[in-house]
């Protein structure tokens, strides 16, 4: 497509066309434009000169197009019609869209968020296409660069601001889902159960156990670690596996330890014979937090998205122990 000679054409011209092709009268298109007839036939003889060809050819009957122009007349409906969506207000209609969405989402909120809003998403735009994949590192620069339209990941936080240690990058706005705190599982009759118990489960036995880490957004160690690491410990990471489940059912089967978000222990214990234990010292809280990119903040489509997604961690929370955020 040559821009530079789409340029120097007036689209009003095709307006007037449009008129002339179906009154095939000067005088019925002047007066169906609401202009004189001296204006449709200098806007007529423009159009001669910008489309080299005549148009039409005068009979006792009226305006004749021309082979060209009733080739346009085919043409030119559907060229108004797209001109005219491009004026108009973006719009989107839940039930009669067949929009693709996609998201990517840390996994250890898949169970606590997921059966909340799939159900509501579909039931109102039952055409539409849900595309997940999960949280990696590279999902902040997918969302920034429009591959993904949003995001749902893990964030720490500090207790005394309630502010997040990760700040977002330029362009991505954030809302807090929902407050959250690691928790440990172990399988149940493990030894250490003795001692929480006795009230001796603390720090130093934390630190002697062999643990089982779930490998996030590339890394090893998660903020815990790197807390630690501050204080001149660490942990003992016998085993790191990709993903939650996994992690789960390896703690089940071993002596290992499990340290995650108390809303996904409470999904693993009712797969796993697992007993969820408190992390035996103080640590910063955590955050699941809604991403998406601020160019899509007056887009309908993307308004429609997120307002399900808020007011699906409402009955989320409801109907499990997590915690709203303060506002």
């Amino acid at each position: 497509m040559n821009l530079d000679n789409l340029a120097r054409i007036d689209l009003n011209l095709l307006v007037i066309l449009q008129v002339l092709l179906e009154e095939q009268s000067v005088t019925r298109a002047a007066h169906r434009l609401h202009v004189s007839q001296s204006a449709v036939s200098k806007s007529l003889n423009r159009l001669r000169e910008t489309l080299d060809d005549p148009l039409f050819q005068r009979t006792a009957h009226g305006l004749k197009p021309t082979a060209h122009a009733d080739a346009l007349r085919q043409q030119l409906p559907l060229v108004l019609q797209n001109l005219y969506k491009l004026t108009q207000p973006p719009n989107f209609h839940p039930a009669t869209s067949n929009r693709q969405f996609s998201f990517s989402m840390v996994e250890s909120a898949y169970e606590t968020l997921i059966p909340y809003f799939i159900g509501p998403l579909l039931q109102q735009a039952p055409l539409i296409k849900l595309d997940s994949y999960v949280w990696t590192e590279k999902s902040m620069q997918d969302l920034q660069q429009g591959q993904i339209d949003f995001g749902i990941a893990g964030r720490d936080i500090l207790p005394q601001t309630d502010v997040n240690i990760d700040k977002v990058p330029e362009g991505i706005e954030s809302q807090i889902l929902f407050n959250d705190h690691q928790v440990c599982l172990v399988r149940k009759n493990h030894p250490i159960l003795q001692a929480v118990k006795d009230g001796r489960w603390d720090q130093a036995h934390y630190l002697n156990m062999s643990h089982v880490q779930v490998r996030c957004e590339g890394n090893d160690w998660w903020a815990l670690d790197y807390h630690l690491a501050n204080l001149g410990l660490h942990r003992n990471l016998s085993t790191t596996v990709p993903d939650f489940y996994g992690a789960a059912s390896v703690c089940a089967h071993t002596d290992l330890i499990f340290t995650l978000p108390s809303s996904f222990a409470n999904h693993a214990q009712k797969l796993y014979s697992l007993v969820s234990i408190p992390l035996p010292f103080e640590f910063m809280p955590m955050a699941y937090v809604f991403l998406w990119h601020e160019r899509n903040n007056q887009e309908p489509g993307h308004q429609w998205f997120r307002n399900i997604i808020f007011s699906s961690v409402d009955k989320a929370i409801a109907n499990q122990h997590i915690s709203k955020p303060n506002n």
